[in-house]
């Protein structure tokens, strides 16, 4: 299955980033959004991107300009019309997904691939609502997408092999890292990383020590090249707590249970670096 024409719906900080990839990568890429704003938004992160790698010469001028052209933007969702993959990258909401999927089924051709960027929602359950369940993968990019090459393929349990195979042969030549990833509430990176986040919020939701110090044990003490804290403001500690409520309900086992202080902080509005403050401050 050959793939030329992507479109990535959703312009945050993932889709962006998503978008600036495939392009790279010689695909064309269509950026969509229904939020002009967003989408002004995202397409200025990605020139700003762009610009820092010609800045660091790993990237030539003529070369940026390349990748721009190969990129365009949309606000209307039938601009998919033509296009041989779709990677979704809105907010982690299963209904909303879930309608955005079955949207996509009946504009996209027959052959074209449905691909979610879900961090921990199944697979299995997106891909029912569509009449092309073969079709749908998960392909979860990690943050920042153009520097992190590691890419988690997860099959649903109706996702064919030619499907798969064609979203690995598309892995590489994004040069992302991709492994194969069955469909279990959280995947692999967010069933290991966000329990260790959770109980550091907990570290400090019973005060055995503040944020500044529990990041600085895990930097100098584990090696960890961020304190998970800092990751988890970077992350958006709404996403955190959408991921731990999918552990929680998936596994039904306590040891999942969100934090009540992150559940408290993203009813505060504290979400992390994006909203400015989180369990640190951002200017």
């Amino acid at each position: 299955m050959q793939l030329n024409k992507v479109m990535v719906v959703g312009a945050g900080q993932m889709g962006a980033g998503i978008a600036q990839v495939c392009a790279q990568s010689g695909y064309h890429v269509v950026l969509h959004d229904r939020n002009e704003s967003a989408l002004e938004n995202g397409m200025a992160t990605i020139e700003k991107m762009l610009a820092r790698s010609v800045t660091k010469e790993r990237l030539s001028e003529a070369d940026k300009q390349a990748v721009q052209e190969r990129l365009s933007v949309s606000t209307e969702l039938a601009d998919a019309h033509d296009c041989d993959l779709v990677i979704e990258a809105i907010v982690e909401n299963m209904d909303l997904k879930a309608a955005l999927f079955r949207e996509l089924d009946q504009i996209i051709p027959a052959h074209a691939i449905l691909a979610t960027n879900t961090s921990s929602l199944p697979i299995t359950e997106i891909a029912a609502t569509t009449k092309r369940p073969t079709q749908v993968i998960g392909m979860h990019f990690m943050n920042p997408v153009p520097v992190m090459k590691l890419v988690e393929v997860i099959r649903g349990l109706q996702t064919s092999d030619a499907t798969y195979e064609a979203i690995v042969r598309m892995s590489d030549r994004l040069d992302k890292t991709s492994v194969a990833v069955n469909d279990f509430p959280g995947f692999v990176a967010n069933r290991i990383l966000m329990p260790m986040i959770n109980e550091a919020i907990y570290t400090v939701y019973e005060g055995v020590a503040s944020p500044e110090d529990v990041d600085t044990v895990m930097k100098l003490g584990m090696n960890h090249p961020m304190g998970p804290l800092a990751l988890a403001d970077f992350i958006g500690l709404d996403t955190c707590l959408s991921i731990m409520e999918v552990l929680h309900e998936g596994f039904g086992d306590s040891k999942y249970r969100p934090c009540p202080l992150l559940r408290k902080y993203v009813e505060a509005g504290w979400l992390g670096k994006k909203t400015g403050r989180g369990f640190f401050e951002y200017a």
